[in-house]
């Protein structure tokens, strides 16, 4: 019974050790302070509604060489991929037979002048002879219609020979433009020009500038074309360029040249519902070829008085995205919101917020929702570059 006692003595004795520590906890709970954070009114505003559209990259010319007659390729005068001017020396086509065939036009054209002087001999001596009735009238319209024939025999000679020569000037290929030349799709000895041998031997690309092509949906297109417009007027206003569209290269850089609008196709494509837009960008230092794919990033149209938030303010987990709110009594709240499109290091906030609300900016991490803390209210500063 004794030992039952002391028993007894020593729970009670740490269970009051126990409920003391665990009093003296809950009041060093009350008594801490609530946690500092800095937040950020909701920012309002109008606000470019941008979208990005894959693209794909051409030259400005992009001029494939073919050979337009047939034969041997007896030479490649240039480096594969590197640049050639106008009027450069690319190929060379055995020449042999076109040669052959020039000397055989001019044996023609020597033999059908022989002809008319023939001819023209023939009617000299029978028109006097007609005048004088010494010879039929049918035997001087027969004499007519032999120089008439021989003319036109000298004149079809005289043609047959300049097609020969045209088509001896095509074995020697030459660069119609300034440009990038490509890898040749044929070697010295292939015969070419016919298919399926090459017909096309390699391409000339000017990437002085660099055309992307991508397509716009009707509704896109519509609401796209209506800004285009506006800023076109604005445009010829203030006699700027309206250089404004990015590219966003494959490797996530952004291009550091801007682009504009050079063409939009006539016609919506009935099977996709899309048409095609054209954009120029400069390209200095020939960093883009033709064949990449890129981002083109357009404005479609200006959103009025859209809500935007920092991006640091904004926590996404499994595509769903929301902000740390302090509302009455400085208690935190967690808000699931709609993001809408990118404006510098915004977002723009389609659902969730109020122009009221206060965002928490720094201190996230240290806060729950249901929590007490002790706000600062910030000026936010953009860190992104100026457009």
């Amino acid at each position: 019974m004794k030992t039952m006692n002391q028993f007894t003595k020593k729970l009670f004795f740490f269970s009051s050790i126990i409920l003391l520590m665990v009093s003296c906890k809950e009041q060093e709970v009350k008594k801490a302070p609530p946690i500092q954070v800095t937040v950020v009114s909701v920012l309002q505003k109008d606000a470019p509604l941008f979208r990005e559209y894959v693209g794909q990259t051409y030259g400005v010319f992009d001029i494939p060489i073919r050979a337009r007659v047939q034969g041997f390729l007896e030479g490649i005068h240039f480096l594969e991929g590197t640049k050639v001017h106008k009027g450069d020396h690319l190929y060379s086509i055995d020449a042999q037979p076109y040669q052959a065939k020039v000397a055989a036009q001019l044996s023609e054209i020597a033999q059908a002048k022989t002809l008319l002087v023939k001819a023209e001999n023939d009617l000299n001596r029978y028109r006097p002879l007609a005048e004088a009735n010494a010879v039929s009238q049918a035997d001087l319209d027969n004499a007519v219609a032999q120089f008439d024939a021989a003319k036109a025999q000298v004149d079809a000679a005289d043609a047959n020979y300049h097609l020969a020569e045209i088509e001896l000037g095509y074995t020697e290929i030459y660069s119609p433009i300034d440009g990038i030349i490509g890898k040749t799709n044929a070697k010295v000895g292939e015969f070419v020009g016919q298919t399926p041998n090459p017909v096309i031997l390699n391409t000339v690309s000017d990437v002085s500038s660099i055309n992307v092509e991508f397509f716009l949906n009707e509704a896109e297109y519509l609401t796209f074309t209506k800004e285009y417009i506006k800023k076109n007027e604005k445009i010829v206003q203030e006699e700027d360029k309206g250089e404004n569209l990015e590219l966003i290269l494959a490797d996530g850089s952004v291009f550091p040249y801007k682009g504009h609008i050079v063409f939009i196709d006539r016609e919506v494509n009935s099977s996709t519902g899309s048409i095609l837009v054209q954009a120029r960008f400069p390209n200095p230092n020939s960093l883009l070829r033709p064949g990449q794919y890129a981002k083109v990033k357009v404005q479609i149209t200006t959103l009025k008085d859209a809500l935007l938030v920092p991006q640091s303010t904004v926590m996404e987990l499994q595509g769903q995205y929301s902000v740390f709110a302090v509302g009455d009594s400085n208690k935190v709240q967690r808000i699931q919101v709609k993001v809408g499109s990118k404006d510098a290091d915004y977002w723009v906030i389609k659902e969730g917020l109020k122009v009221t609300d206060k965002i928490i900016l720094d201190g996230i991490q240290k806060v729950r929702n249901g929590v007490i803390v002790d706000p600062k209210e910030v000026e936010y500063k953009s860190k992104a570059p100026k457009q």
